[in-house]
């Protein structure tokens, strides 16, 4: 009888969110307009250092090889994933009322997982490039053709969307009992903690797409890295200094990635009182802010290819500018 009327007030207090309220923003007056400014040139910074390589690599047919082509994937994604956030977080800065509409929410949640998901399967994608390069270097043309890149290509996008639209489709069908979310912007796991009833369906499924887009591409990663340490420390000096060069800002990148993400995943799931409210705060933002200007950076300054040709096109447009400038000065 008590179970039976329990379930009656879970069902009666059971509702499909018309909007979630993110209870982690605080109300700071005049220090909001900082916050948001320093926001903003992150933001215009990530996509100023992105764009700038996506043109360099699109205009130069130098660099529409293999590895430009997965470094071109990877700089798209950069922006999808800073783009899913960074608007919202302005918005939500400079609002009095920290609220999201449902769809919105939902809509958030799919962008931020699937960049996650791309993100991890570029860079397996990439490590496989470089395994190839080094082991199997005079095999490197037959093996990485143009149809080739293209099938990774296509693997490390049309999947993730697939898997992702799955997650938010069972999430938005939920009875929730609740509409408040302990975190910046919307992930799954928060909107699942609201539901009325254990969501067994949700649970299973996020840990077989978190073994698909995590741990099948961290596998091949570590596959790759295993192999092209052993042709290190069997080749000569010069193979391990051109394996150096080539694989240090992929390896960079991922370390940066996975510290990102494993941490949103323990503190989603465990708890993380312990840890300091700021930290809890901050920490997830971390893949989502780090990463789309680490990469650029990175590899704009140490693929050498692509910083001559970052430094010509610069040039090129500021010399442009300055003509244009001294024209209507003289006009």
């Amino acid at each position: 009888m008590f179970l039976l009327q329990t379930k009656l007030r879970m069902e009666e207090n059971a509702t499909r969110a018309f909007y979630f309220t993110l209870s982690v923003y605080l109300d700071m007056d005049m220090l909001s307009y900082l916050l948001c400014l320093i926001v903003l040139c992150l933001y215009v910074l990530i996509v100023g250092s992105n764009v700038l390589l996506i043109v360099v690599i699109c205009v130069n047919r130098s660099l529409h090889e293999p590895m430009y082509m997965f470094l071109f994937s990877l700089f798209v994604n950069e922006l999808y994933g800073s783009t899913s956030l960074f608007p919202f977080l302005l918005v939500q800065i400079l609002s009095d009322v920290h609220i999201i509409s449902a769809p919105l929410c939902f809509l958030q949640m799919f962008c931020i997982y699937t960049y996650a998901c791309v993100e991890f399967t570029n860079l397996a994608a990439m490590s496989y490039d470089r395994y190839v390069a080094i082991c199997c270097p005079l095999q490197y043309n037959s093996v990485m053709t143009s149809r080739r890149i293209a099938i990774l290509i296509s693997i490390t996008w049309f999947p993730p969307f697939f898997f992702v639209a799955v997650t938010v489709f069972l999430s938005s069908s939920l009875q929730l009992c609740g509409n408040v979310i302990n975190k910046i912007y919307c992930d799954n796991h928060s909107v699942i903690k609201l539901a009325c009833e254990e969501p067994r369906v949700n649970n299973i499924y996020e840990l077989v797409m978190t073994f698909l887009t995590v741990c099948v591409p961290g596998s091949v990663i570590l596959y790759t890295y295993v192999r092209i340490l052993k042709v290190c420390f069997s080749g000569s000096k010069q193979t391990r200094q051109k394996a150096l060069s080539t694989c240090t800002p992929h390896l960079a990148s991922v370390i940066n990635f996975s510290f990102g993400v494993s941490f949103e995943i323990v503190q989603s799931r465990f708890n993380m009182n312990n840890v300091p409210s700021m930290l809890r705060t901050i920490l997830p933002l971390y893949f989502l802010t780090c990463q789309p200007l680490f990469n650029p950076v990175l590899y704009g300054l140490n693929v050498s290819n692509i910083r001559n040709l970052s430094k010509k096109l610069i040039l090129s447009k500021l010399q442009h500018f300055f003509r244009l400038f001294s024209s209507v000065l003289d006009f």
